[in-house]
């Protein structure tokens, strides 16, 4: 404790002559916030104190680290009192010249119109209603506009260091993959597009959902038998039902049908992403810089999703029938399509296509209205705190996700069936409506959520192995939780 002692007072006098004004006032202010992030009261701060200190502020660890890199300039891993207090002073300045440059009508504070205008010039398109959500998230005082301080305190930490920087970190999103729907991140500059940024990060978030799906393989291949066979085949609980599984195939047999999983990644980002971007420029008929609104925004999502299942569902036929072959059915992939094509013909692979992209509209609508209306009310119930930070978008996320997957689930079901058919060519083939009544007259309205259990008890561990994996492959990638490449 006495290090600390040493350090403050020496704060104090260095600058006598400016001891009545404001910098006076900013060195108060800093000696005692390093006295509250220095918990073992050894005169310095580490990572480890930062991260507790400054939890609820919703920033990532690599920033914090960053934070350290950037202030320690004697290079021992740690920041002492004048290293602290030097690296604010100089990260305040860049923040007034970014705030500076920000407030295009010198007026001394931001708006939403400001916001909108930034995000453009960095050519990311967005609404003034998605900026005036940024605006309440650093808003302290409910005027609807961001003052100095506000702006200051909320980015105090941030290790951002010019206006790019703010532009990606406002506009950050994150990809999670809980094996149902890949989502995408929206918006991208031109500058990322070119910079091949889009792509590692689209890959960062294809090889989380490949972790993902693998850790929760299980669960998933117990919610497709109980879809299709209902509690025939693994009746009792899930530990009766995986101990079956594995009398029948071994431990190896949980995990049936993961690897085609797993492998329809990677085109179905791809084609979803580059599809959603070919619609948008349609939607704004050449003009670049019109915003795309809410409602044409989710249309493009939608339109996206369903060319990219179109163009992977025989993958999904694959994924079904491998998911449910029995010890010695097929000897791989390749065997199974070509057992598929020989005896049921080419289209056996678009069985259950028709309740698939009737389920894309209601998932998609029900997730983006739940997980705006969730991140809407955080922004309101904490105005002036820090931005929601990637965990509560990771909880907006899982719920949305969930709902949507409630509301569709019944199409799930019934597409999961139809691919799961197995009839010779020629032989007549129930039609979606008849599978429909058929489970709601032998079992009720429950029997159309089937398999319900398992699949949602794969959500939380299936987003929190998502999003471990996807922070540190972002980090390996280079494309940082703020954008940075």
């Amino acid at each position: 404790m006495g290090a600390q002692r040493a350090w403050i007072p020496w704060a104090h006098c260095k600058d006598g002559g400016e001891s009545n004004g404001p910098d006076h006032e900013r060195e108060k202010s800093w000696a005692k916030l390093f006295d509250q992030l220095d918990l073992n009261k050894d005169g310095r701060i580490d990572i480890f104190e930062l991260r507790a200190g400054l939890a609820d502020r919703g920033l990532s660890r690599r920033s914090l680290e960053k934070v350290v890199e950037t202030g320690d300039t004697n290079h021992d891993g740690v920041l002492d009192f004048k290293e602290f207090t030097q690296y604010l002073r100089t990260h305040e300045k860049q923040l007034k010249l970014m705030f500076s440059r920000l407030d295009k009508n010198n007026d001394g504070k931001i708006d939403a119109a400001e916001i909108q205008h930034c995000l453009r010039s960095f050519g990311v398109d967005i609404s003034l209603e998605d900026a005036t959500r940024i605006l309440l998230s650093i808003d302290k005082d409910g005027t609807l506009t961001i003052d100095w301080n506000e702006w200051r305190d909320h980015f105090l930490f941030n290790p951002l260091t010019n206006m790019e920087d703010v532009a990606r970190y406002w506009k950050h999103s994150v990809m999670l993959d809980i094996g149902e729907h890949l989502t995408v991140p929206d918006e991208f500059s031109e500058e990322e597009k070119k910079s091949g940024y889009v792509w590692r990060q689209l890959m960062a978030g294809a090889l989380a959902g490949s972790v993902s799906r693998t850790g929760t393989a299980p669960l998933d291949r117990l919610k497709v038998f109980r879809q299709v066979h209902g509690f025939s085949q693994f009746k009792g609980n899930l530990l009766s039902s995986f101990q079956s599984m594995m009398k029948e195939g071994g431990l190896p047999s949980l995990w049936r049908g993961n690897g085609m999983n797993v492998l329809k990644i990677a085109p179905e980002t791809a084609i979803k992403f580059t599809a959603y971007e070919q619609i948008k420029n349609v939607m704004r008929g050449g003009n670049e810089t019109r915003n795309l609104r809410v409602h044409e925004r989710f249309l493009a999502g939608s339109l996206a999703g369903a060319i990219a299942q179109t163009a992977i569902y025989p993958l999904e036929v694959l994924k079904t029938r491998l998911t449910l072959r029995k010890t010695g059915q097929y000897s791989g992939i390749a065997d199974c399509a070509k057992q598929i094509l020989q005896r049921e013909g080419v289209i056996a692979f678009y069985k259950g296509y028709v309740p698939n992209m009737l389920s894309i509209v209601p998932y998609a609508g029900i997730d983006l209205a739940v997980y705006e209306t969730l991140k809407f009310a955080w922004l309101n119930r904490n105005r002036g705190l820090a931005d929601p930070g990637v965990m509560v978008l990771v909880g907006c996320g899982a719920v949305s996700s969930t709902c949507g997957q409630l509301a569709s689930y019944p199409l799930a079901l019934i597409r999961t069936q139809m691919q799961a058919l197995d009839l010779e060519k020629g032989a007549p083939k129930p039609s979606m409506l008849a599978l429909l009544c058929n489970i709601v007259t032998q079992e009720g309205v429950a029997g159309l959520y089937r398999g319900i259990s398992p699949n949602l008890l794969k959500v939380i561990p299936a987003v929190s192995l998502s999003y471990v994996v996807y922070e540190y492959t972002r980090i390996v990638l280079g494309v940082d939780i703020e954008g940075d490449t």
